[in-house]
């Protein structure tokens, strides 16, 4: 009886699921991964299925990964010290040779190949592949003192993107095909750009006017003042949260990156807790979702 009221309760979450199914189909969906869920093995290799399970059901998943905790690993083990601005890895011609070799030589491959073990077609990719990313040095910007002009701070080899291929990405989509996407960028004479992974998925979903871009973080979603999850919130509430300064750290560009994906076209942006199980799945296929949804 036991065995028989579980299978009904699986039966009744595939119905659930099918309106989203249909209301999906053939749309693109791109996920930034990163934080605990690139770690715990569990968690990669429940990701990994996740994706694969999204590509046999219609829907055109797109992976754009960070890798901020192993480039800190071994930049550390080199006796290199990490040092951020805003959020952002300041990042010297060292610097960038590691981030560029634990990115695209090692993170990516490895998604690539858990992807494709399960059952997936998976391509990886970095900035410099066909000039999918282009790229422009990025600057930061500190008010010192108040209504005085911005500090402005130069943080190295660090990237903004200009330009994304999205034909190739649509020709590997239409193909079968899931694109990996490393975080750089290519700029004007040629030299390797560091770029945020989600500043670069932001840009991306853009591109591919994605119905939906899914960033995994490693906290609930987006928090008030009192560590309140928030389970929406439009462009006015997430302005007015960044200017009190709630909004900041590493949740600064992965809010901004929503906002800019938006105004540039895609349907929703989904702020995530990646330490859950399945948190795709649950986020697109279930009524209640998880969260923090932003819209315009």
């Amino acid at each position: 009886m036991d065995d028989m009221k579980t299978s009904v309760e699986r039966a009744g979450i595939l119905v659930e699921a099918l309106p989203y199914i249909r209301r999906f189909f053939n749309k693109t969906v791109v996920i930034k991964y990163g934080g605990h869920a690139m770690v715990d093995e569990d968690l990669k290799d429940n990701f990994a299925r996740d994706v694969v399970l999204m590509k046999y059901i219609g829907i055109n998943p797109v992976v754009v990964h960070g890798g901020g905790p192993q480039i800190g690993s071994l930049l550390k083990k080199l006796g290199k010290e990490s040092k951020f601005v805003q959020g952002m890895r300041v990042t010297d011609e060292e610097t960038m040779d590691i981030v560029e070799m634990v990115l695209v030589g090692k993170v990516n491959k490895e998604i690539v190949g858990l992807i494709n073990r399960h059952g997936g077609r998976a391509v990886g990719l970095s900035g410099k592949d066909a000039n999918l990313i282009r790229a422009e040095k990025y600057y930061l910007s500190a008010e010192k003192v108040k209504d005085t002009p911005s500090e402005i701070i130069d943080i190295g080899l660090v990237g903004k993107v200009t330009e994304v291929n999205a034909s190739l990405l649509v020709s590997l989509m239409a193909d079968g095909v899931i694109p990996v996407i490393a975080p750089t960028g290519v700029g004007a004479g040629g030299e390797t750009y560091n770029i945020n992974a989600d500043l670069v998925a932001g840009a991306v979903a853009a591109a591919l006017a994605a119905e939906k871009l899914i960033l995994l973080t490693d906290v609930p979603g987006v928090l008030d003042a009192d560590k309140t999850l928030i389970p929406a919130m439009d462009e006015g509430m997430t302005r007015r949260m960044i200017e009190e300064g709630t909004i900041s750290g590493g949740m600064f560009p992965k809010v901004k990156c929503c906002l800019k994906a938006l105004r540039g076209g895609v349907k929703k942006a989904h702020i995530v807790d990646g330490r859950l199980n399945h948190t795709i799945l649950l986020e697109m296929f279930t009524d209640q979702g998880i969260g923090t949804e932003i819209v315009l």
